[in-house]
């Protein structure tokens, strides 16, 4: 078949799958604000979205919504751990037509979704397409941002606290209106911000002098400043972030850094269990307090040390994170216990911790 025939061949069932997409959407009868302040038309009723964000979806499995979703982004498993898909098997079987900064318009188009679900940083460009194709756009950030640092990966935060208490919470609204499930949507932040109050009133009496160093460690010496949901996870567990004062965002320091930081706990993500046995390894390691005195952890998968806030990491991971710098004061709290009864809740399925947990 000649080059041009197949062009046009193309071009004309991107044509036909728009004016079907656009068909389908027609019933746009409701207007919401995403995070980057852009105003959103969308049907009444949502159930076809795809996710090109991480934090949606797993947002969506906790509000129960998981079955709406007919299309995710093509690093969910990276993202979210292979063992995500046990919350909502049929994920392993949908397809991906883009991930957090790039979409494929004739995949997407083929799934026909009501609306599709981006992160804040999304290119322009990207949204644009979506839109075009007569598709609305949702972006999400789970941040209140300052003026013209809406869209910014690496944000400048006047106030931490402000930003992601009041993000997360219109974050998780935003969703759970798509969705049409609001009152999960409320049941999921009193939990979390509820359980947080809880962690911090065994807290509040220690001083900034007596509370412990800690250091996230990240693969190939990355690790999270200030500016980033991470610090402000250790704040609340009673932590002093030791990258905090001296970079912010997220980003790569030396080994010297790290040593001239020397801090007391080193954590790590559950999605990195390489990296502790990396530390233990490697020789530059060792003159650290951390490492010497066997206090590197590897986080519960709910801990979510990430860039970004999530509801069980306030109600769960602060926690877990607060028993394991003071014991002492959380002598009478069984945290998998708890994790147990969040996710009979919201993921409703019992909590199974992993063979190497710490």
């Amino acid at each position: 078949m000649p080059l041009l025939t197949i062009r046009g061949t193309r071009l004309l069932l991107v044509l036909c799958l728009t004016m079907l997409t656009a068909s389908f959407n027609a019933s746009a009868q409701r207007t919401l604000i995403d995070q980057l302040g852009r105003s959103v038309s969308l049907p009444d009723h949502v159930d076809r979205v795809v996710v090109l964000q991480h934090q949606t979806l797993n947002l969506l499995v906790q509000l129960d919504a998981a079955d709406d979703v007919v299309g995710l982004l093509s690093s969910w498993k990276k993202q979210l751990g292979p063992d995500f898909a046990r919350f909502s098997p049929r994920l392993a079987t949908l397809p991906m037509p883009g991930d957090l900064t790039a979409v494929n318009i004739e995949s997407l188009l083929a799934i026909r979704p009501q609306v599709v679900f981006v992160a804040n940083y999304a290119p322009p460009e990207m949204i644009k397409q979506i839109e075009s194709a007569g598709i609305a756009v949702i972006a999400v950030s789970l941040r209140q941002d300052q003026p013209g640092q809406e869209d910014k990966l690496n944000p400048v935060i006047v106030d931490e606290e402000q930003a992601y208490n009041q993000g997360l919470q219109q974050g998780i609204r935003l969703i759970a209106d798509v969705v049409n499930r609001k009152e999960q949507g409320e049941a999921l932040i009193t939990y979390a911000f509820s359980a947080r109050a809880e962690t911090a009133d065994r807290l509040k009496d220690i001083p900034d002098s007596q509370r412990m160093r800690v250091y996230m460690a990240n693969p190939d010496l990355t690790t999270y400043g200030s500016g980033k949901y991470t610090g402000l996870m250790m704040r609340h567990a009673g932590a002093l972030n030791v990258a905090a004062a001296t970079i912010s965002g997220f980003k790569q320091v030396s080994m010297e850094q790290v040593l001239s930081w020397d801090p007391q706990v080193i954590f790590v993500q559950d999605r990195y269990p390489e990296v502790v046995k990396q530390i233990y390894a490697d020789p530059s390691w060792a003159a650290i307090d951390a490492v010497k005195q066997r206090r590197v952890y590897l986080m519960p998968e709910y801990a979510k040390a990430w860039g970004y806030p999530m509801p069980e990491a306030l109600a769960l991971g602060e926690l877990w994170m607060a028993k394991k710098l003071y014991p002492q004061r959380f002598t009478d709290v069984d945290v998998n216990q708890r994790a147990n009864a969040y996710y009979q809740r919201f993921y409703r399925q019992a909590w199974q911790p992993r063979a190497d947990a710490q």
